[in-house]
């Protein structure tokens, strides 16, 4: 019985969060239309700042029901003086399938809404393809190595059409955030890529070249991110059957060196190792920084 009512309130949970996408996603739809007719520069950033507004209160509402399951210590430690008239690159770790919740909940209205790279092929998903556009979510082309290998005339044209995509970012502000391990820690994977980190993936350094070369120029700060769950790390159905989550949520404010914002990351090779191993910097702290949040609970 105990298991049966369990399973019961995660698909309640679930149902109400399902119900909340499909109220704001009328009136994001209806907008999205509109900004897709209407291809006027001045009357899409106003719809642009509208959309923008559905999108937070969705979050809004999304924290009121995950509030209202009553099994969760979420404790975030933000700076006062993040803006949300700012432009910012958020990178953090990944541990969880809750953690884009976590971080919408932690960030919302203290900053842009979050902004994530989308495969272009996404783009034709339903409904939520025309809500990623809506959303001015950047849609990123990605060649295989092995197509590269039959076409190389196409190196770095990803990276410059993701670059154009980001051009709309310079007339409103902007965050962008990047799990830069490219995938959830696990200690399997951590062994299986030899991870010279005891709580973390190796960083990948290609999505950050791509947002630096895109829009660095406008980045105000990088937000480093460091999530830890010290019970362990939740699942988005366990959370929503009421299974206890803790989760602490470390936002540190690092300023961008000027240097790394102008350098060719497909053509350079020194720049690509100055930018990995200032990368591996920050992952070591951050690695330092998790064994110690772990110690402190």
């Amino acid at each position: 019985m105990k298991a049966f009512l369990r399973q019961m309130r995660g698909a309640i949970v679930l149902g109400v969060l399902i119900g909340n996408v499909v109220i704001w996603f009328i009136p994001l739809s209806a907008l999205a239309v509109i900004k897709l007719v209407i291809p006027v520069a001045r009357v899409q950033r106003g719809l642009t700042r509208a959309l923008m507004a559905i999108a937070e209160n969705w979050v809004s509402m999304n924290r009121m029901i995950l509030a209202g399951i009553g099994s969760k210590s979420w404790s975030a430690r933000v700076s006062d003086e993040l803006r949300r008239d700012g432009w910012y690159l958020v990178i953090a770790n990944h541990q969880s399938s809750i953690d884009i919740a976590v971080l919408q909940t932690v960030l919302n209205r203290r900053i842009p809404l979050l902004k994530f790279f989308i495969k272009q092929e996404l783009i034709w998903v339903p409904l939520l393809g025309i809500a990623w556009w809506a959303l001015d979510m950047p849609f990123m082309k990605r060649h295989s190595p092995s197509y590269l290998a039959k076409h190389p005339e196409k190196k770095g044209k990803d990276m410059e059409a993701t670059r154009k995509a980001c051009e709309k970012f310079h007339d409103s502000p902007t965050s962008v955030i990047n799990f830069v391990e490219g995938t959830r820690f696990s200690e399997q994977k951590r062994d299986a890529r030899n991870s010279p980190y005891t709580h973390l993936l190796p960083p990948r350094a290609g999505g950050i070249a791509i947002a630096m070369s895109s829009m660095g120029s406008l980045f105000d700060a990088i937000l480093d991110v460091t999530l830890v769950y010290p019970h362990g790390v939740p699942t988005f159905w366990g959370m929503c059957c009421g299974d206890y989550v803790r989760v602490i949520v470390d936002v540190q404010e690092r300023p961008i060196a000027s240097h790394l914002l102008s350098g060719d990351y497909v053509n350079d090779r020194e720049f690509r190792r100055e930018l990995h191993q200032w990368l591996s910097r920050i992952w070591h702290e951050k690695d330092a920084r998790i064994t110690s949040m772990k110690l402190q609970t």
